[in-house]
């Protein structure tokens, strides 16, 4: 039986909901997982290390990449490029191993397009009462920042129609423990085991 391949976990939800948070604790309890690496224009910063923070590229590459189809989603921010590589997600889940993506709603929306078979997950807040002090508790945002912020925040979580479960990050444990369900019920789909057990039964004849 050949080996199956792996799954793109997409996690995403408004600015301020803990994605890196749910990310970095779910890397710690489940390390098989894959960290997608994404590409950037800017320049390496102290300790980045080609490939496991980034994918250092210049503009003419980058733009090269785009215009390839290369990129899954990409970005342009304060001047530089910012993206997900189709080849290394492509390259990684065809070892069999999952990958995780975490990213802003804009880009998923953007990997759902090229993506559909990537599983997408939507994280949100106990309530935008919490999202709102989670936001104001870091202490580096205007009035006016969060203002728009939580109004950015109502228009993100109107999209979750477009994913394909929703997770409450009331506690971070909890929200890692149901993604970690939500995978292993992902592997365990009859569309996935069917084509490989009637391959194996072939064989056998």
């Amino acid at each position: 039986m050949e080996r199956e391949r792996g799954i793109l976990i997409v996690l995403s939800g408004p600015s301020g909901v803990g994605k890196g948070t749910v990310c970095k604790a779910l890397r710690k309890i489940a390390p098989e997982l894959v960290y997608s690496v994404s590409a950037t224009t800017r320049s390496p910063r102290e300790g980045e290390v080609e490939g496991v923070n980034y994918f250092f590229k210049t503009k003419e590459q980058f733009q090269e990449l785009i215009e390839n189809d290369e990129m899954l989603e990409w970005a342009e921010y304060v001047n530089n490029y910012y993206g997900t590589p189709r080849r290394f997600v492509e390259e990684t889940l065809n070892t069999g191993q999952d990958v995780i993506l975490e990213i802003e709603v804009q880009g998923a929306i953007q990997v759902r397009k090229k993506f559909p078979e990537g599983i997408f997950i939507f994280l949100l807040p106990p309530s935008l009462d919490e999202l709102e002090n989670r936001i104001v508790t870091r202490g580096t945002e205007s009035d006016e920042t969060i203002r728009n912020r939580m109004d950015v925040a109502v228009d993100e979580i109107r999209l979750m129609e477009q994913y394909d479960y929703a997770v409450v990050n009331d506690e971070v444990r909890n929200a890692c423990h149901k993604i970690q369900s939500i995978l292993v019920a992902e592997h365990c789909r009859r569309e996935r085991i069917y084509p490989k057990l009637m391959q194996t039964i072939g064989e056998v004849k």
